[in-house]
């Protein structure tokens, strides 16, 4: 086939650049009109240029940050396959966590249903874990997502706030003491009918319940409960609020011992004095405080038993109708002694806010003095979510071990059980009520750690005049009383977020009795390194 001239032109050019290092000759009639082409060509592709040029800067000027263009560094594109790496295996996670999310929103809908193999204790800590990780997934996801400005929401809607979904948990929230369904019964005393109490047994705890089972005693028989002379026993008024009783009441239920005393023109006779107990000894009651009695003006006739085989070391239980025959009396004055181990409607007495109708949350209560000093300290020294621990431990080692197993724990298994309630509560610091030497908590503070950190175990210092929180019971002359201190320690403690307690002891049944009708008693409140959640208990102060 022949080709026209153009297509031989083009074949020339072709050939000539391709091989002109190796022409030997210089043909100038065939270079002449190429040359014609090739200077139109450069015309206007200059002109073309020209004119192109400006607007490309200006495009570039506008779109590009043209100091990144020069202090970029050139390594960086190195980086673009391993970026591309990283923002996959992100993404990757970020699927991996939202299906993770999905399995435990699930478990958490459909896996509790039954839980009657299991204390309820471990089942909200399962509940409390499991709302943890949860909470901890969803964070885990805005940080992935944060580099994409994707916000709080992922693409399938599935991110998870808690508190707003209702999934919110408190592991040590407060027990519900459901005061409204209290069996109680009335106080009404009748004219000039009076229930002395006595009680000798044990230390100040021991005389406070006692003291508090004596009121249920005087609101069945319908007596006024004279308070014992300091003289024979504790001075209450200065660590209870004696006028709060009446007041909670509605009437006088509870006379001091010297306004008895006033009505009775200084001389008061005791028609019939009941013990309670028969064993070891009646009424707890030796030749010194009858004589102390006697001092204060008092007569009584011969001690006598309401049973004959009732024995401190094994109380039996006792109903209403057992008080109201063995106590129930016409006499004008009675006293009922000792009634700390009396055993008589245990459920009914043990209660939140006890057995009695009232309109306040607890009858009796620290004097006014002793709350204020102790929101003081708490303020001062603690803050409002801490851990309150009564760590029993002088003369505590041979009560202890009488029991099977003791409740006397070495200081390393003791600090591990304390950390592990740190953990649970996450509360960042301990009030310590405690009798302990300070070698045993010297230690017991150096092995209480959580997380690298130590959780302050922290007591009531010294008095220091700089330090205003004990002001007021320094006024009123209470400093130092080793009663109102105990009561302090109580009331700290019965404040406290979480509480645990040494079990056997009746300080620290006197602050679950507290907690309790205070309402501030928590799910987690246990028995050092036991586990439980406490309820009130016989024990030695």
């Amino acid at each position: 086939m022949d080709r026209d001239s153009s297509d031989e032109d083009d074949d020339r050019r072709n050939l000539t650049y391709r091989n002109d290092t190796t022409r030997s000759s210089f043909n100038v009639e065939e270079l002449e009109p190429q040359m014609r082409r090739r200077s139109k060509l450069t015309f206007h592709k200059g002109y073309l240029f020209a004119l192109v040029l400006p607007l490309l800067i200006v495009f570039i000027y506008f779109s590009t940050d043209i100091r990144s263009l020069f202090t970029s560094d050139i390594s960086s594109f190195k980086f673009n396959t391993v970026s591309g790496q990283i923002r996959e295996s992100q993404l990757q996670a970020l699927h991996l966590l939202n299906q993770q999310q999905s399995s435990l929103l699930s478990i958490w809908n459909h896996t509790f249903v039954n839980s009657n193999n299991i204390t309820t204790v471990q089942f909200d800590d399962i509940k409390a874990t499991l709302l943890t990780q949860i909470t901890l997934n969803k964070h885990i996801q805005q940080i992935l997502l944060s580099p994409y400005k994707a916000g709080d929401t992922l693409q399938n809607g599935t991110a998870l706030d808690p508190s707003s979904a209702g999934y919110s948990f408190h592991r040590c929230r407060k027990v519900d003491q459901k005061f409204s369904e209290r069996r109680t019964t009335e106080w009404k005393p009748r004219r000039n009918k009076f229930l002395f109490a006595i009680c000798l047994s044990g230390q100040m705890s021991n005389h406070l319940i006692c003291l508090e089972k004596h009121m249920f005693f005087a609101a069945i028989l319908n007596r006024a409960l004279v308070i014992p002379s300091s003289r024979f026993d504790y001075q209450y008024n200065r660590v209870l609020d004696i006028e709060h009783i009446n007041d909670c009441i509605g009437k006088r239920v509870v006379v001091p011992f010297e306004d008895f005393m006033k009505l009775k023109k200084n001389h008061a006779h005791i028609d019939k004095f009941i013990c309670y107990f028969s064993t070891p000894l009646p009424c707890y009651m030796d030749e010194e405080h009858l004589k102390k009695l006697k001092s204060l003006g008092i007569s009584m006739g011969k001690l006598e038993a309401a049973w004959k085989n009732e024995d401190v070391k094994n109380p039996s239980r006792k109903t209403v109708k057992d008080v109201e025959e063995k106590f129930g009396s016409d006499d004008d004055v009675i006293a009922i002694g000792d009634v700390y181990f009396a055993d008589v409607e245990r459920d009914w007495v043990l209660q939140p806010g006890g057995p009695i109708a009232h309109k306040c949350k607890t009858l009796i209560e620290p004097s006014k003095l002793i709350l204020l000093t102790a929101e003081r300290f708490i303020q001062t020294f603690l803050g409002s979510n801490f851990i309150a621990l009564h760590f029993r431990r002088h003369g505590f080692l041979k009560f202890c071990n009488a029991k099977k197993p003791s409740c006397f724990y070495p200081i390393p298994q003791a600090a591990d059980c304390i950390t592990r309630m740190v953990e649970r509560a996450n509360s960042p610091v301990i009030y310590l009520s405690t009798d302990a030497a300070g070698s045993e908590t010297g230690l017991l503070q150096s092995m209480i750690m959580l997380n690298g950190k130590t959780i302050p175990l922290v007591k009531r210092p010294p008095r220091n005049s700089a330090e205003k929180w004990d002001a007021l019971l320094y006024r009123h002359g209470l400093e130092g009383d080793s009663q109102v201190e105990a009561m302090l320690d109580k009331t700290i403690c019965a404040m406290a977020s979480v509480f645990i307690g040494a079990s056997g002891s009746t300080f620290t049944e006197d602050i679950l009795r507290l907690r309790k009708d205070w309402g501030t008693a928590s799910i987690c409140d246990e028995y050092l390194c036991q586990g439980e959640n406490p309820n009130f208990i016989s024990g030695e102060e």
